[in-house]
């Protein structure tokens, strides 16, 4: 069950793309996943950036005490355009977006028993 979550529609990139970026990022901490994607030379990590931080400030916890438990990318809607091609035919082009589900969850430390003598 997630503590806190945040949803990005309709992000104006392919759905297989924004999966590796997501992959990275699944089950680290808020904070890390923030100084690993500030650091990242993707086109998707600046959208999660500000994904990671709104589901964040949902929470009303700190970054470093609440984690990424789930990530999801699903294809949004797809535009549909043309490209002219010989003889008159068109050639379809489909534009793909995505729509990004984030889940926190806050981070339970266990505490180790005490070993009785």
């Amino acid at each position: 069950m997630s503590d806190a979550s945040a949803k990005l529609k309709n992000y104006r990139q392919s759905p297989r793309k924004v999966r590796l970026i997501a992959d990275l990022v699944r089950g680290k901490s808020a904070k890390y996943a923030l100084d690993l994607l500030s650091t990242l030379p993707k086109r998707g990590s600046e959208p999660m950036i500000k994904l990671i931080q709104s589901a964040v400030a949902n929470s009303k916890r700190e970054a470093s005490a609440v984690y990424i438990s789930t990530i999801q990318v699903n294809s949004g809607i797809v535009f549909k355009r043309s490209m002219p091609r010989a003889r008159g035919r068109a050639a379809p082009i489909r534009k793909k977006t995505s729509t990004i589900t984030l889940g926190l969850s806050e981070r339970i430390v266990k505490k180790p028993a005490a070993a009785t003598k």
